[in-house]
């Protein structure tokens, strides 16, 4: 897939992500989808699978109001990923065994690529607010 057909496809979800920006039981249903399709599909998804992990905590700590430092359009796009993630009928259809979680994994990576700076504070954030078991 190109740059430009994740780009479109990416667009194209985000739009359907508003509807879920302030409803957080809606949202939790998608992570909850999300989650499980990604367990499904673990050994497929290879690197995304991390991607994804620290998506849906984003869009967690967002929606619980724990982490805010993000643009909205940012979780906006995240949405539209996992809404692209969970859709069976995409650009390449996840009936397709093997092939249908490709394209995916590419639109998360796609993503993250994309919004690498506040993905990376938020990692930073996450990782400073675990408690040290040593302490």
């Amino acid at each position: 897939m190109t740059d430009s057909t994740l780009d479109f496809e990416a667009k194209k979800h985000r739009e359907n992500a508003q509807g879920y920006i302030d409803n957080p039981k809606k949202t939790e249903g998608l992570l909850k989808k999300a989650i499980l399709k990604a367990k499904n599909n673990k050994g497929t998804l290879g690197d995304a699978w991390e991607k994804l992990q620290l998506f849906v905590d984003l869009v967690q700590a967002y929606t619980k109001g724990e982490y805010r430092n993000v643009a909205p359009s940012t979780i906006l796009t995240i949405i539209g990923a996992i809404l692209y993630f969970v859709s069976p009928l995409d650009v390449v259809p996840d009936f397709l065994v093997g092939l249908g979680i490709v394209d995916d994994a590419a639109v998360i990576g796609f993503t993250l690529k994309k919004l690498s700076v506040e993905i990376n504070e938020f990692k930073k954030w996450k990782h400073s607010t675990i408690e040290n078991p040593l302490d």
